[in-house]
């Protein structure tokens, strides 16, 4: 089963990457990050797309009709210049993670980045 480390790796791997991190969304902390954040601390970045991550998750226009365990899939956000993307991670234990990366723009691909990250979520949780 990869680790944290190695998905952290994979994620820089995407074309475009800038930075990745593993999130825990109900304590706020990145467990794992790499690259350069865009706050230029993982720390900031992890507690900012908390923010964003339970204004989702909490909304009930986003998750009405949904699943109430797992509402959601991922959130993109886009930028004039990169990409942000949060997938977040269904465990078998009660945990809140998500995978962010920081994709530039001119560099990456929006669908296959989505595409690689739901697959390295997938390899992190079930190995």
């Amino acid at each position: 089963m990869p680790g944290i480390d190695e998905c952290l790796t994979q994620a820089m791997e995407i074309a475009g990457a800038r930075a990745a991190s593993l999130i825990d969304w109900s304590s706020g902390l990145a467990l794992g990050s790499a690259g350069v954040s865009p706050t230029g601390d993982h720390d900031t970045t992890a507690a900012e797309a908390t923010d964003l991550v339970r204004a989702a998750v909490e909304a009930a226009t986003f998750t009405a009709g949904e699943d109430r365990e797992a509402p959601m899939q991922d959130i993109i956000l886009t930028a004039d210049h990169s990409y942000h993307l949060l997938c977040f991670i269904d465990t078998v234990f009660d945990s809140r993670l998500v995978l962010h990366l920081w994709l530039d723009r001119s560099e990456g691909n929006l669908a296959g980045a989505r595409f690689r990250l739901q697959a390295l979520t997938k390899d992190l949780v079930l190995g």
